[in-house]
């Protein structure tokens, strides 16, 4: 390990360049073990079928750039030398994918072939280069932020994006770590770049590859577990705990994964943000080269990032700026607590299990939720609709935190919940957009939209999709005269501040409608958004795990005076927000009021 004492790894020296002990070694198998419990490794077998799968589409996107040549009338030559290249992020590139994980992938193509081409003649090269029934799904996002073909292929879930270099020719083994690659590119070029340039270099810059992705595997779990792990919500994503991983890897270059994984809970739950968390000095322009560089000196959105995790690749950017005071309060308690966990471990009172336990979120972490409601009437509509409501519900925790109406935390669940429901008069409607789970219909299964294309891009915000038109359709069943609606609720929950018996958010969840409602594509008839106050004990059951204990409401004596005031509505039949509120809205901001949100 001598080349690796040698050479100076991050922006400081390391804090140790200690040797593991055979103790050490030993934590580490066991951490490895449980892992592997945890099956958080992907049987061989799948990972060949993922390097051939890769391998064909390597082959795919040859053919692809030499069919547009062809169309471009371009000389055999020129044609033969253009090459083409697959190339992976994330997760598959940084080695910590698991079972059923997506590869992050990037076709890089010359200079004569566009994002247009891409999206006309791609699908067709690799629907007759593949084996009858290889592709499963094909749904291309041309609107995106980050424009994006998903793909279900043999089995594996494929997100290709695509970005074109202004070379005649892209050999398979070009480094495109290279900054004067992105000379000329527009910036959805750049921004399809990005995730492989940012994989690349963190593995660049870390002592020890192997070390780096066991301790990234527990660190993934962990916070995953926790329910940790979600950019859009106001959580570090996989990028931005793969650079706190990398960092303190920097920190203790000779170190076993097991002592890594104990100095990042410790050292990541002390860190002096909002000091950014950084693998190396930012590289400043090219000549003949301007971007933006994260720089709060110079940027002031860039002043008010809390917990600043930085991009090593150029143009440098924060991956973190969606985490809200809330948030950030609740990643450094659980950051403490993990510390705590795995000083435990070392001091042999502990397993590494314990590090695993699932987050309580629902069970008992909070009294109060928000549940947000989102729902439109056909299944096309509602992927849009939630995507858009989902990328907004940040702002409604933001904006809860400015209120200071008596709230400390206001802290989002990392996905939604979708559910088909059944209805069939109005009064029905209402209560289903309401939160009520009376109508779901006996086949709905519970799904993740999260992993639909056209979700994640309005998610992810800046896309521009157009909403189908239909307003749902009606069906007969035993007889009655059925319509369907389509929701996704996400939850949020709510910690008084010390000392606070109440609180008035009607501005902020007003606010926050008004903004989903804002949308150009809104459409009263199609898409709704509630925001429904929602006691622990009447949380809906499918938000809870098998084996979890749900919160009971606590029985008390009803006396005449109370009697009345013990009435409560159920879940279903709770008041939305504005509802309960709408009069102090209306006092607080007269455009708020409106909020029109008929299903």
């Amino acid at each position: 390990m001598a080349g690796i004492t040698d050479k100076k790894w991050g922006l400081f020296p390391p804090l140790s360049t200690a040797l593991p002990s055979e103790g050490d070694l030993a934590l580490n198998e066991r951490m490895i073990d449980e892992l592997k419990a945890q099956n958080n490794f992907e049987d061989t077998s799948e990972t060949r079928k993922r390097t051939n799968v890769l391998g064909k589409f390597q082959q795919i996107a040859v053919e692809f750039v030499k069919h547009v040549g062809n169309l471009k009338g371009l000389s055999q030559a020129m044609i033969n030398e253009a090459g083409g290249k697959i190339s992976t992020f994330g997760s598959f590139r940084l080695g910590v994918y698991g079972p059923g994980s997506d590869i992050d992938t990037l076709l890089v193509a010359p200079k004569h072939v566009s994002r247009d081409d891409f999206f006309d003649h791609f699908p067709a090269i690799l629907e007759k280069m593949s084996a009858p029934g290889a592709i499963e799904e094909l749904k291309p996002v041309r609107d995106a932020f980050v424009p994006i073909i998903k793909i279900e292929y043999s089995g594996i879930s494929i997100d290709l994006l695509f970005a074109r270099l202004l070379l005649s020719s892209v050999p398979f083994k070009l480094d495109l770590k290279k900054d004067d690659l992105l000379r000329g590119l527009d910036e959805v070029e750049q921004r399809s770049l990005n995730g492989t340039r940012v994989s690349d270099q963190i593995l660049s810059l870390v002592p020890q590859e192997a070390v780096f992705r066991q301790t990234l595997r527990t660190v993934k779990l962990w916070a995953q577990r926790r329910a940790l792990y979600a950019n859009i919500m106001g959580f570090p994503g996989g990028v931005a705990w793969a650079m706190m991983a990398a960092n303190v890897c920097q920190s203790y270059p000779q170190a076993c994964a097991s002592v890594v994984v104990g100095k990042f809970f410790h050292l990541m739950g002390m860190w002096n943000w909002p000091r950014p968390v950084m693998l190396k000095e930012l590289d400043t322009d090219p000549p003949g080269m301007q971007s933006k560089i994260w720089n709060p000196a110079i940027y002031r959105t860039d002043k008010f990032h809390l917990m600043p995790i930085i991009t090593p690749a150029y143009p440098s950017m924060c991956a973190t700026h969606n985490i809200t005071r809330s948030t950030k309060n609740v990643i450094i308690k659980e950051l403490k607590e993990a510390a705590i966990t795995t000083r435990n471990i070392f001091e042999g009172k502990a397993q590494w299990k314990d590090l695993f336990e699932p987050h309580t979120f629902f069970t008992k972490d909070y009294k109060y939720y928000l549940s947000v409601v989102s729902a439109s009437k056909t299944k096309d509509a509602q992927a849009i609709w939630s995507g858009l409501v989902e990328s907004k519900v940040r702002r409604l925790v933001a904006g809860i935190e400015e209120s200071q109406e008596g709230i400390s935390i206001a802290r989002p669940y990392v996905k939604g919940f979708s559910r088909t429901h059944k209805w069939q008069n109005e009064d029905q409607l209402e209560q289903v957009l309401r939160g009520s789970l009376a109508y779901v219909a006996s086949d709905s299964k519970h799904t993740d939209i999260g992993n639909d294309a056209t979700h994640k891009a309005m998610a992810q915000g800046n896309a521009d999709l157009e909403m189908p038109q239909s307003d749902g359709t009606k069906e007969q069943e035993n007889g009655s005269e059925m319509s369907t609606v389509y929701t996704t609720t996400y939850y949020v929950g709510i910690e008084l501040a010390q000392g606070s018996k109440s609180m008035d958010i009607s501005f902020s969840v007003s606010e926050f409608q008004r903004q989903c409602n804002m949308w150009p594509q809104y459409n009263e008839e199609v898409n709704s958004v509630r925001v429904v106050f929602t006691r622990n004990y009447d949380l809906p059951d499918d938000v809870f795990e098998p084996g979890d204990v749900r919160p009971s409401k606590a029985k008390k004596m009803k006396t005449g005076k109370n009697l009345e005031s013990s009435k409560k509505r159920s879940y279903s039949q709770s008041t939305t927000i504005e509802e309960h509120n709408g009069e102090s809205a209306k006092r607080r901001q007269p455009a708020a009021s409106n909020n029109n949100t008929n299903g």
